[in-house]
């Protein structure tokens, strides 16, 4: 999957790696040190290495290596000095070694060993939850979105573990120590590892007439699934309305949400990006064609709607062309760019935002539904609070953060939402049919 095309976009559904927006880039090469006959080259050349810099990290690399109370390999004090590089830009910048690189493409597929959880690591090392994925070991065993994971078997997250002793074969256990907003102390949860393969899209009628699309995750096949899935429910009558599921869906391949969105819409803009480089400036319009006929739309939304997510739910409601409904989504609203090593390592880093049709960027800020949704909150079931971009630890700030008043949003379970969504569109429907 790693191939040198400017959007040959990836995407990870966790359980070993990060999700995000990907782009795959050439292979980097070692910026040139000093290697001018102008001896201050090096310095005032700026996408050269400054020479004082190196200096100062060989010395304290010197002084690890002859002081430190044990020996330290070269390779782990290496491997530390590079992680460090990316830890303090943003959340979703990270250093892939040869093993995570080849389970970040596996996982490309929709189907890996593991439980199935989006996860993000936190300076801590902690692991916070995106977004368990449907039908997987981890939504099985009651993991939310928000929930974040202090021990794995027992034993604190170690600064190089990650995500990777989340994996393993089917059927052994791992058992996760997690902290939940609202309970009183961490607790246990014993999850059995098992073959994840995602069903990205599924569908059912909700009354006759109204169709329900649930779109899990955003991978290769999930643009021609979705398709399918249209064509099912138009074979049982004619649809006059579909509500789009989208909650806890932490994103993905960004060209599948483009592609859904393309199916829906006959012109428009659907998303751009921008950043400092030309690689990293995109923009995706629709081409003629709805498979819906106009028939109305409502895209159901939380806060564990993510990146892709949050892409899809913004061009339709931009276009006119769909109802939001729900919670405000996660905010994560920034691609990453995968850059391949020449020795078979990669570092993903952020390079560039994504803008809706209408210019507004959904870093930090998410998309705000049109009818916002309360979650029902039980004794034995809390509420989830500040689960959002905006709240992670040195996240890459929007462009419009602290202009006004932020919530973050909710995270909405069970069936009730999507009563409240079909209860919209039917009222999209009647103003259809009384315009015309």
């Amino acid at each position: 999957m790693r191939r040198v095309l400017p959007l040959a976009l990836l995407f990870a559904l966790a359980g070993g790696s990060l999700h995000a927006q990907e782009q795959a880039a050439p292979p980097v090469e070692p910026p040139a040190v000093g290697s001018s006959d102008d001896p201050d080259a090096a310095e005032t050349a700026p996408s050269n290495v400054p020479l004082d810099e190196i200096r100062r990290y060989v010395a304290v690399y010197n002084a690890v290596k002859d002081a430190y109370v044990e020996p330290v390999e070269d390779r782990k004090l290496m491997q530390s000095a590079i992680r460090g590089l990316l830890l303090d830009l943003d959340p979703h910048s990270t250093y892939f070694d040869k093993e995570d690189a080849a389970a970040f493409d596996e996982q490309s597929t929709g189907a890996y060993e593991g439980i199935g959880v989006d996860l993000l690591q936190q300076p801590d090392n902690t692991l916070l939850v995106v977004s368990p994925i449907d039908d997987t070991p981890a939504a099985k065993a009651g993991i939310k979105a928000g929930d974040l994971i202090v021990a794995i078997d027992g034993k604190p997250i170690g600064k190089t573990d990650g995500m990777e002793p989340l994996r393993g074969k089917p059927g052994t256990k791992v058992v996760l120590t997690l902290v939940r907003d609202g309970t009183l102390k961490p607790f246990d949860v014993t999850v059995v590892r098992d073959v994840i393969r995602i069903a990205s899209v599924r569908s059912r009628l909700l009354e006759p007439g109204y169709g329900y699309i649930r779109i899990s995750a955003f991978q290769t096949d999930t643009a021609a699934d979705f398709q399918k899935k249209v064509a099912e429910l138009q074979g049982k009558g004619k649809l006059r309305g579909l509500v789009i599921d989208l909650r806890s869906n932490p994103g993905g391949l960004l060209l599948a949400a483009v592609q859904v969105a393309d199916d829906l819409l006959d012109k428009g803009n659907i998303v751009s990006t921008r950043g400092r480089i030309a690689m990293s400036d995109s923009r995706f319009d629709a081409t003629p064609g709805d498979l819906l006929d106009g028939a109305p739309v409502v895209v159901l939304v939380d806060a564990g709607s993510a990146s892709a997510s949050e892409v899809l739910a913004g061009a339709l409601r931009d276009n006119n062309r769909a109802r939001v409904v729900g919670s405000r989504t996660f905010g994560k609203g920034s691609v990453q760019t995968v850059l391949p090593l020449d020795n078979g390592d990669s570092v993903k880093l952020t390079t560039a935002r994504y803008y809706t049709p209408s210019g507004k960027s959904i870093q930090a800020r998410g998309i705000v539904p049109d009818v916002d949704l309360k979650p029902e909150t039980k004794d034995s079931e809390p509420e989830i609070l500040d689960f959002s971009e905006a709240t992670l630890p040195g996240h890459l700030r929007g462009d419009d953060e602290g202009k006004d008043g932020y919530t973050p949003g909710d995270v909405l379970d069970g069936e009730k939402p999507i009563a409240a969504a079909l209860a919209e569109l039917k009222k999209s429907t009647a103003k259809t049919v009384s315009s015309r």
